[in-house]
């Protein structure tokens, strides 16, 4: 935010920088929600013909969740 406020040529380039990555970050959302479109219509196709092809689904569909954090609890443990 404070890019916006000031003037200079720098802070300029900073607000742009950071538009230009959320534009990105939207595309890719997009992208993602393109994917699981494709993916769900392609299993309706499919069907249950094939366990294979649901487990290759499967698979997919649990490389494209996020990952879980892994953080360590801040404190003593007693």
């Amino acid at each position: 935010m404070l890019s916006s406020v000031l003037h200079s040529k720098r802070a300029i380039q900073v607000n742009i920088t950071i538009m230009r990555t959320f534009v990105k970050l939207r595309e890719l959302a997009v992208g993602h929600r393109a994917l699981a479109t494709k993916l769900t219509q392609l299993e309706r196709k499919v069907g249950g013909h094939d366990r294979q092809i649901q487990s290759l689904f499967d698979a997919i569909r649990q490389l494209m969740e996020p990952p879980l954090s892994k953080s360590r609890p801040i404190g003593f443990k007693t």
